[in-house]
């Protein structure tokens, strides 16, 4: 406890173990289940873990794991609770956390022992909530009306049908002018006709 004490309250007390302890923070739902990863960089003989509890405001002592693969527990720590396993050639280790509770929030922390130093992780924020809150949805774009423009031509372009007066009002004038054209010529063709029969009938 001294050693946690004076590594969080003095600088240069002890050094970080890690970059980044794996994830920084979990939000995750009662009597569910979560994981925290602790990669090794340093030769050691095992890991401790311990929880920051902020409502009591001091350090728990939860489980040791040692090289070997044993396991020693902290006082009234539930080893069906909280488990240890090792992966990446023993370079690394999982805390694993079942049954999650309001009683589990708070900052987990994995460490060694070199020497005199103690070697802290930068440690995980877990948030136990009874709802997890939904996923941000993304927002849709809503669909455009099509311009009033656009409307006006199609209406336009419907208009230029067969029964369209833009249609048959030119082809009415061509037809009367043409009617126009050939009642002359049709006066002139009856009277030479008309003569032709009368020059015959006189011979």
């Amino acid at each position: 406890w001294l050693w946690l004490g004076l590594c969080l309250q003095l600088p240069g007390f002890c050094t970080n173990l890690l970059s980044s302890q794996a994830p920084g923070h979990i939000l995750a739902q009662t009597n569910s289940s979560t994981q925290i990863l602790c990669p090794i960089k340093k030769e050691h003989t095992g890991v401790y873990w311990y929880r920051w509890n902020q409502a009591k405001q001091h350090f728990e002592f939860l489980v040791f794991s040692s090289a070997l693969g044993k396991a020693a527990y902290g006082t009234d720590v539930s080893q069906e609770k909280f488990s240890i396993s090792r992966m990446n050639s023993h370079q690394s280790y999982v805390l694993h956390i079942s049954q999650l509770q309001g009683s589990d929030n708070g900052t987990y922390y994995c460490c060694i022992s070199q020497s005199s130093e103690l070697i802290l992780s930068s440690g995980t924020r877990l948030g136990v909530v009874n709802v997890l809150p939904l996923p941000s949805q993304p927002t849709l774009t809503p669909l455009t009306k099509k311009p009033t423009q656009c409307k006006t031509k199609s209406k336009a372009i419907s208009k230029k049908g067969p029964c369209s007066p833009l249609v048959w009002v030119p082809l009415a004038i061509g037809a009367l002018l043409l009617l126009l054209t050939l009642v002359p010529i049709a006066r002139r063709f009856y009277w030479l006709r008309r003569r032709l029969w009368l020059r015959i009938h006189r011979q």
